[in-house]
């Protein structure tokens, strides 16, 4: 079993790699790391953060996708009608953008850390962006 740790902010997480149920997915991220970037709070979903990516692609299709992630289920939209991005949950989440719902890949859950899940919601939402991390371990 692979194992991620996320830095958001001053917090540090623990995920599973969901390499069974996103293989295709989990293989492309796993070539995208160690990853560098930005925490923003994403009010069209709810209570969620994301890493934006720009026009970068994965190069897979929908696997394991869901549009309605529990808190700590990690998804990448790969791109298409919105930008490549990474939705981080910490509550009820429905996947959105200004396009529209959308469904990204489930490709990592948090397994420790899990209290720290509102603690980097509250912080993106009232204090602005954090540094983000993804590294494998």
């Amino acid at each position: 079993m692979t194992m991620l740790r996320i830095t958001a902010g001053p917090f540090t997480f623990r995920a599973r790699l969901e390499e069974k149920d996103a293989p295709k997915t989990c293989a492309a991220i796993r070539k995208l790391l160690p990853l560098r970037s930005k925490l923003v709070h994403c009010r069209w979903s709810g209570e969620s953060t994301w890493v934006p990516m720009g026009e970068k692609r994965l190069g897979v299709d929908f696997e394991n996708h869901t549009s309605h992630p529990a808190p700590g289920q990690v998804l990448i939209y790969p791109g298409g009608i919105s930008e490549m991005e990474i939705l981080f949950p910490y509550g009820a989440t429905m996947f959105s953008s200004r396009v529209g719902q959308l469904a990204g890949n489930h490709f990592a859950t948090v397994v420790e850390g899990n209290a720290q899940l509102v603690e980097i919601g509250r912080l993106t939402l009232w204090e602005g962006a954090q540094d983000f991390s993804i590294t494998e371990e």
